[in-house]
């Protein structure tokens, strides 16, 4: 998976509209395999991104869980020491 696509369920507080954008146009980014698209696929490439943050809207609407929500300082500072873990081993 792409790992600018982040885990937006479950989290207090909910995923804002920023962020569902955001991984919808990076999820259309991938499969697209355009950055930017040219003049004549913006459209297309702007529908698609429109369509897939409204799915997404309607999916973290409805998804259920048992698990308390997470904490989004508490899983940005585990990322940040996974991401410190792994290029301090690759160096």
């Amino acid at each position: 998976m792409c790992r600018a696509i982040k885990t937006l369920h479950n989290f207090a507080p909910p995923a804002s509209d920023d962020e569902i954008r955001a991984s919808a146009l990076q999820f259309v980014r991938k499969i697209s395999g355009f950055t930017r698209p040219s003049k004549a696929n913006e459209a297309a490439f702007n529908h698609a991104v429109d369509e897939v943050a409204h799915v997404a809207h309607h999916l973290l609407a409805d998804l259920v869980s048992n698990a308390p929500p997470r904490d989004r300082a508490i899983e940005a500072a585990k990322a940040k020491a996974r991401s410190a873990h792994r290029y301090r081993a690759s160096a």
